[in-house]
This record gives C-alpha cells, sequence and structure tokens, in this order.
C-alpha cells in the first residue's frame, strides 16, 4: 500500500468547500483523517522497532606498561552474560586464535557476548616479575594488571556487565584455561571461570620443567626468541608457582561457577596431520588427568564445578570450539 505524506493526505481527504455540505458529512472526513494520521505514526513506531543486531568494535586499553592492548567485542543488546575468551600459548598479535580458527564470535547472536584480548604470547596472562631476558624483551608483561584493572573497568564502561549478578565470565584454551582459572578466582567481578584442555596442577611433577621447555619453543616458533620462565614467576621453588596453579587456589573460587573440559587424546571428527596427532595426543592426555584431578580437588573444597570430557579430542581448536557450545546450550553462561 503506498504511503502518502501528510500533506498530500490533506488535499485529498478534505472536501472541497461549498454550502452543500452538511457537518455529518464532514465529520466523516475528519474522523478518517485523523485515522489516517495515526496509522501513519503507529507504522513508523512499528518500522523503527528493528530487531538487535551484533556489533562489532574494536579498541585498545592501556597495557599496564605493555604496548596498548588491543581488544575485539561482538556485543548484542539483550544479552545474558559477557565472556573474556583468552588465548593459547602461541597467541599472535593480530587477532586471537579463537577468531583465527572458530566462529566463537557467533555467539553473541544467541546471548553471549564475546570479548577477545589480542596478543599474549607464552605469557600465561601474568604479571611477570621482570622482562624475559633470553630474548631481551622490551618490557615485562602486565597481563593480570592489563585485564583486571584495564580491560574490566573498560567493559564496565560500556555496560556489558550483564546478568542479575552484573559479572563476567572468562574462558580460555591450554594456557588460557590455567590463566582463565586464576584470574577468575582472584576477581570478584568474574563469577564464572572455563577452562579447556587447560593445565590445572602445576605442582605436579614435571609441571614446572614441562612449562619451561614449551615458553622456549612458543618464542623460538614465533621469531621473537625463547622465554624464560625465571622471568614469569622465578625459579621452580618459589611461591609465585603456587600463586598461579589453579589446584592449590581452589578456596578461592567458592561461590562462582567453575567448568573444566579436556578431549581424550584419541582422534575425533577434525582431520589432523601425523604431527598434529604425535603432538596433540600426549598435550590432551595430560590436560584430561589434570582437569579430572582439578575436578576432584573441587568436588572436595565445595567449588560448584561442571565437566566436559568426550570420548574423543585432540589438542586442537575444532575440539575447544565445540566445548564452548556445549557449555553455551547447556546454559552454564547463564547466572
Amino acid at each position: 500500500m503506498r504511503v502518502t505524506t501528510p500533506e498530500t493526505r490533506s488535499t485529498t481527504l478534505h472536501p472541497p468547500v461549498s454550502g452543500s455540505t452538511s457537518p455529518a458529512a464532514r465529520l466523516v472526513v475528519l474522523l478518517v483523517a485523523v485515522a489516517g494520521v495515526l496509522g501513519l505514526v503507529m507504522g513508523s513506531g512499528a518500522a523503527s522497532a528493528a530487531p538487535a543486531r551484533v556489533v562489532f568494535t574494536q579498541s585498545f586499553i592501556d597495557g599496564c606498561g605493555m604496548p596498548p592492548v588491543k581488544v575485539r567485542m561482538w556485543v548484542k543488546a539483550g544479552n545474558y552474560k559477557t565472556v573474556i575468551a583468552l588465548d593459547g600459548l602461541r597467541a599472535t598479535n593480530d587477532v586471537s586464535g579463537w577468531e583465527h580458527n572458530t566462529r566463537i564470535q557467533d555467539m553473541a547472536n544467541s546471548g553471549v557476548n564475546v570479548v577477545e584480548p589480542v596478543g599474549g604470547l607464552a605469557s600465561f596472562y601474568s604479571d611477570w616479575n621482570a622482562p624475559s631476558n633470553f630474548n631481551n624483551q622490551p618490557y615485562r608483561y602486565r597481563w593480570s594488571c592489563a585485564i583486571n584493572q584495564r580491560l574490566i573497568p573498560f567493559l564496565d564502561s560500556k555496560r556489558l556487565a550483564v546478568g542479575p549478578a552484573g559479572k563476567y565470565a572468562i574462558m580460555g584454551i591450554s594456557m588460557g584455561g590455567n590463566s582463565a582459572m586464576i584470574i577468575g578466582a582472584n576477581n570478584p567481578r568474574i563469577s564464572h571461570m572455563f577452562s579447556m584442555s587447560g593445565y590445572l596442577n602445576l605442582s605436579a611433577p614435571g609441571m614446572r620443567e614441562a612449562i619451561r621447555i614449551a615458553l622456549l619453543d612458543a618464542g623460538i616458533q614465533a621469531g621473537v626468541g625463547p622465554f624464560n620462565s625465571d622471568s614469569m614467576w622465578g625459579p621452580p621453588t618459589s611461591v609465585r608457582w603456587l600463586d598461579n596453579d589453579p589446584f592449590v587456589q581452589i578456596g578461592k573460587m567458592r561461590g562462582k561457577k567453575v567448568r573444566v573440559a579436556s578431549g581424550s587424546g584419541i582422534p575425533g571428527p577434525y582431520p589432523t596431520d601425523p604431527l598434529g596427532f604425535i603432538q596433540g595426543a600426549p598435550l590432551e592426555a595430560l590436560s584430561l588427568a589434570q582437569s579430572r584431578a582439578f575436578q576432584v580437588q573441587a568436588l572436595v573444597n565445595n567449588v560448584q564445578i561442571t565437566s566436559d570430557f568426550p570420548a574423543v579430542g585432540l589438542h586442537a581448536w575444532g575440539y575447544w570450539r565445540d566445548m564452548v557450545w556445549r557449555a553455551k546450550d547447556q546454559g552454564w553462561f547463564r547466572d
């Protein structure tokens, strides 16, 4: 139906002035005109009530002495939770591994805003003791400061602390799984913590030596030189290793929603080459053992925990994507 302007209607709906027009006829014409105007106004109101859509933004926040941290966000009005998604050991500075390898940002279209801080190669998203001296790192990692003291206030300013509790969720894979637990345990603004294929018992035999080797390798592969784990938390005897061990810090997680997930180390539906299997199978088997031990530790300490241990899965992005969507579909992100 063609919509005309009020000016056009005034010329077509008003009768010509004539002495023969009765008062009743003029009243009918007036009522028709009023109804037309009301219909136009109501129609305009209905057209303006468009459904909410996902909005993408990219910002930079202060890095607490590091270079500014890039933050990429997918947000939709009316969503019930906002999750901070942490990357793995080999994080890059262009976009998060979540964006490189999955479409996790699509969760914003079904209830959960997604926030990705970019970077953090071999950092454990922690405040380091000093710059890494093996590769002449020009600054000290201050990721705990950047997330707790810069990112979360920034999200508050955008009014993204949604849900009845007005708090955030945090999740991560591998290195980021450990970090999500530690950051969430120590920040009262975080109510949900989710580790996927994380290493949650750094005090277990051989773990500190394994992390030392992993940091050396990650830096070399990235072309920036090896990272020194002594620069991170000090020598293996330092108390800072305990401060960053989720298994030891379990008591701080009471009153929060905790979730752990890990595959079995057996290949599943996602294709992998022989090298991916050789590397991914033992990493995932170790994560599964630590995640199960952590689950028992949580239950003993009255920590609310759920788990996702599928029968198959390697240390790879396809399985992590599925873990997140299962958590979302099961309502875990809701308060």
